[in-house]
């Protein structure tokens, strides 16, 4: 059975990571696409062949009435979110979702509960976790190759030319760095450490906000400690233009990525043992292939619900922390 998906938004993630990402998905397509511009979804869907004999909408409560679309990926600003989910999931449509879900946790809860109440998945676009060498660096965690899980360092940051990004207004985001990358560090490193080191119970974090002095953080610096007593932090900047590494360190070994963090499948991986090996992939299309097999297996998407709500709230305890 073919999977028939919806675009909501028509931003540059959707056409050029997403869109193409879903051509490659066995058994899915992009059926339909929405847009608050008419022309654009218009636009988009022509350029993507859109298999719906009415492809584009304006409207979305008639876009998730059609019969024959089974799921929708959400690719809007972030305070979007909330509301865009729980339309779908009232008409009965899965739902994946772009990062971080919501920008407050009655938003998140929300989206959750909605979903829940119709038993439609809904799923949270984290596609680093897809990338083939932060997979080996996850299994080998689980195998303690690298011994007692200790301490993880992430570090993901781009330079915005100015603050016309919509990030760094309040209209349509909470977050500046933390929700473009910031967001990622966090859920890279929850996923690796939370099976062996339990929960996150305390952290710290600051925050740059004074080269454009907006409303919202241009690079956050955050610490955490976990239940087990291991430690972690992460650096999410839009004010410096410096190479992405993701670090783990364990109490008999280690691996260290470089430039592996981003839209790519790419980059470098070593271990103590010397280089890591693999094979370059599409992140998000293992991401949206997960959502499919998950749609059509009856299970929890990798990145659940859930598991997005406990991001949110995370970032809303890293910008109280950073107030303080």
């Amino acid at each position: 059975m073919t999977l028939n998906f919806a675009i909501i938004g028509t931003g540059n993630i959707a056409d050029d990571q997403l869109v193409p990402a879903l051509k490659e998905v066995e058994g899915a397509q992009l059926w339909s696409v929405y847009s608050r511009d008419m022309k654009r979804a218009i636009r988009f869907a022509e350029r993507h062949n859109a298999g719906s004999p009415q492809p584009a909408y304006s409207d979305l409560k008639a876009l998730v009435a059609d019969p024959k679309l089974d799921a929708v990926i959400i690719a809007t600003p972030d305070k979007l979110h909330a509301q865009q989910t729980i339309t779908a999931a009232k008409a009965g449509k899965h739902v994946l979702t772009e990062k971080p879900m919501a920008t407050d946790l009655k938003s998140a809860t929300a989206m959750v509960a909605a979903c829940r109440e119709v038993n439609v998945k809904l799923a949270v676009a984290y596609h680093l976790r897809w990338h083939p060498a932060h997979r080996r660096i996850f299994e080998a965690l689980q195998s303690s190759e690298f011994g007692t899980l200790r301490h993880m360092r992430v570090q993901y940051t781009w330079r915005a030319p100015d603050a016309n990004n919509w990030r760094a207004s309040t209209e349509v985001g909470k977050w500046w760095s933390l929700a473009g990358t910031g967001t990622h560090c966090l859920d890279l490193i929850r996923w690796m450490m939370v099976p062996s080191c339990g929960e996150i119970e305390s952290l710290q974090s600051i925050f740059c906000q004074k080269v454009y002095s907006g409303p919202h953080d241009e690079t956050a610096l955050v610490t955490m400690r976990f239940e087990s007593g291991a430690t972690a932090e992460f650096c999410s900047s839009v004010l410096i233009e410096a190479p992405s590494r993701l670090e783990v360190y364990g109490s008999s070994g280690y691996a260290v990525c470089e430039d592996t963090l981003g839209r790519h499948g790419k980059g470098r991986s070593s271990t103590h043992k010397g280089l890591l090996q693999f094979t370059p992939v599409n992140p998000y299309a293992a991401e949206i292939q997960d959502f499919a097999d998950a749609i059509r297996q009856q299970r929890s998407p990798q990145v659940s619900g859930d598991e997005g709500l406990r991001n949110v709230e995370l970032l809303l305890a890293i910008t109280e922390k950073a107030h303080q």
